[in-house]
Parts: structure tokens; sequence; C-alpha cells
């Protein structure tokens, strides 16, 4: 088609599922197609440009490039909002570090609960680093083009870290019941070998979840809006600019949320209800609040992944009429509130681990 002398080109943004429907028989159409009442048929002739456009674009997901977002709207303060962003990062990487480094290397924490604790620091780590480069890279160098293959490997990343923390969240729900309910037996029920099974078993299950989703996103296609709403690649987000069929995509990743945070929270809830049943079964209320003084850290703990996720999910949902900077900011802090407060939280209420920071820190100012 020319216009002026000049080619016009059709532009189009993610069609209509009754253009979704044409060209799953483009095949088809294009075969059957009498090039000789090409200007008769006008109609159709759009379509066919339409279908080689999308074909052409959406197939080649190798070459294709996802753009970040950050704050909509407020662009202008993007080197202002860094500024926080990149303290909550230093003090959650800081302090999850210090957390790891006192776990491994003071004998008396060479305890199941402790080893819990240096997983749960380590899902962090990664968790943060996971997103770290792409949300600063954003503010302060406006750099939002990321590759299709680096943005299924952020979101595997992202994904398998936030399905590993829920799995080390229950591991650490079993630990306190085995110490309440049987504290005779706690050291024969969880040894080191069980330790780390149940470390290599939270692995394995992310990474068996989340490879066929990936592997799916692979061979889809996309429309020719590639904008993604948060500052990382996230599934739902991603599944959003998707062009093809969501039906399997949406049912695998349905089924991997519910066997991995749905099952998970179950369990938790479970062993809190045993535990609360094995602790009001204790006759001295010094020894029933003590036992409850034990999982209170846990409990935050849980609170502060689980609610962050549910609001996450809502947004997701429902927030189709919010101003576009509230699921921007609401999907950057899910990610960065576990990470942050899990050190803090666990500095606070364990005893034994604020006696090892203490003397780490007191042993290295007296060498200063």
């Amino acid at each position: 088609m020319e216009e002026d002398g000049h080619p016009k080109t059709l532009q189009f943004a993610c069609p209509s599922r009754g253009q979704q429907r044409l060209v799953t028989t483009s095949n088809s159409l294009e075969k059957d197609f009498d090039y000789s009442t090409w200007g008769k048929n006008q109609d159709l002739n759009k379509r066919i440009q339409l279908l080689r456009i999308i074909t052409q674009i959406s197939h080649n997901s190798t070459f294709l490039t996802f753009l970040l977002t950050g704050v909509p709207g407020l662009e202008w303060a993007h080197a202002w909002i860094s500024v926080p962003f990149c303290c909550l990062y230093l003090t959650a990487l800081s302090g999850n570090t210090l957390i790891l480094f006192v776990v491994l290397t003071e004998p008396s924490l060479h305890e199941s609960m402790y080893y819990f604790l240096s997983m749960l620091s380590t899902t962090d780590i990664g968790l943060c680093i996971s997103t770290l480069v792409t949300v600063l890279g954003i503010f302060w160098l406006n750099a939002r083009e990321i590759s299709f293959n680096a943005c299924l490997s952020q979101m595997f990343f992202i994904h398998l870290f936030t399905f590993m923390e829920s799995s080390v969240l229950l591991a650490m729900a079993f630990d306190h019941f085995v110490a309440i309910s049987n504290p005779l037996r706690y050291a024969t029920i969880l040894t080191h070998a069980r330790i780390a099974q149940i470390g290599l078993a939270v692995i394995t299950r992310g990474t068996v979840i989340l490879t066929p989703l990936v592997l799916l996103l692979k061979h889809l296609s996309f429309c020719r809006s590639h904008v993604l709403r948060p500052s990382y690649c996230f599934y739902p987000d991603v599944m959003k600019l998707l062009y093809s069929d969501t039906k399997i995509n949406s049912a695998f990743g349905l089924t991997a949320i519910i066997s991995t945070t749905g099952v998970d929270s179950i369990f938790i809830l479970l062993s809190y209800v045993l535990i609360i049943h094995s602790v009001l079964n204790i006759a001295s209320p010094e020894e029933r609040k003590k036992a409850f003084s034990t999982c209170i850290s846990h409990i935050t703990a849980v609170a502060i992944f689980y609610i962050p996720l549910i609001s996450l999910s809502f947004v997701h949902k429902f927030g189709k009429h919010s101003p576009p900077y509230v699921p921007t900011l609401i999907a950057n802090i899910y990610l960065l509130i576990p990470p942050l407060m899990n050190p803090i939280i666990y500095s606070v209420k364990t005893k034994q681990i604020e006696k090892a920071v203490l003397k780490l820190v007191c042993s290295k100012g007296t060498h200063i």
C-alpha cells in the first residue's frame, strides 16, 4: 500500500481475540488466497499484511527486547528515588551477609535452627541480587532495555528464590514444632544430613517447577508492545504481553503457585496449630511463655513474606484503575521487605544471634 509515493506501514498493537483466530488459520488463508483478485479483496489484503507483520516480529523471540518501567509519572525524580532504594538494598545485603557469616563461623550456632536461618539469608541475598541491577540501572542510568533471554533468566531466579524462601519458612516451622513437641529427640530427628537433604529438596523443587514455565515462554509469540510494568521481569507481567493462547501457561503458573507457596502456607498453618496444641499441654506458665516466644521471630518472618505477596497478587488482579506508580512501587517493595526485615527480626528477637553479632563487632573493633 502506498500513499504519496511512499510505502505505508501498518502498525498494530496487541491484536484482539478475533484477530488471534485469524492468525491461527493464517497458513491456510495464504495458501488459498488468489493473488489475481488482490484488488477485489482489500479486507483480506489487510488481514494478510497483519498476519505477516505479527508473524515476522513476534516469532523471533530470541531477538526481542523488553522495556522495563521505573516509576511512571515520576521519571524526573528517579535519581532521588534511587537513594532510599540503594540504602534498602545495601542494608538487606549487608544484614543477610552478616547473619550468614555469623552462623557459619560461630560454633555455638551450628544447630538446625540456625542452619535454616542461614538458608533464609541465602535466599534473601539471591532475591536482592536478582533485581538489584535492573532496578538501580533504571533509576541511575535510565537503562530500561533488557533482552528476552536476560528477562527469562531474571524471571527464573526471582521466582526460584521466592519459592525457596517459602520452602525454608516451612522447614523452620517444622523445626519449631519438633523442638517444642519432642525436645528429647530433636537432635536425632534433625541431623546435619537431614538438614542438607531438606536444603537440596528446596532447590530441586523450585527448579523442577519453574523450568517448564520458562521453556514454554521461549516458544510463544508476543505482542508488538514489550513494555513491562515493574522494574524487573515478573511472570504475570510477561504473560500480559503474550499474543499466543495463554491457557496452558496460566494453568502451569497457577499449578506452580499452588504447589509451592499455597501448599507451604497450609502446612505452616498446620504446624502452628500443632505447636499451639503442644504448648497448651505444658503445665508451667513460664515454660508456655518461653515456648511461644521462640516462635515470634518466625511468625513475623512468615507475615512479612506472605502479606506483600498477597498484596501484589491483588494489585495484579484488581489494580487496573489505580495510579500507574502504585503497582510499580508495590512490586519493587514486595521483593525488598523480606530481605530487609528478616536480619533485623532475627538479630533483635534471637539472643544467640544478637550475642554472636555483638561478639563479632566487638572483636573487629578491638583489632582496629
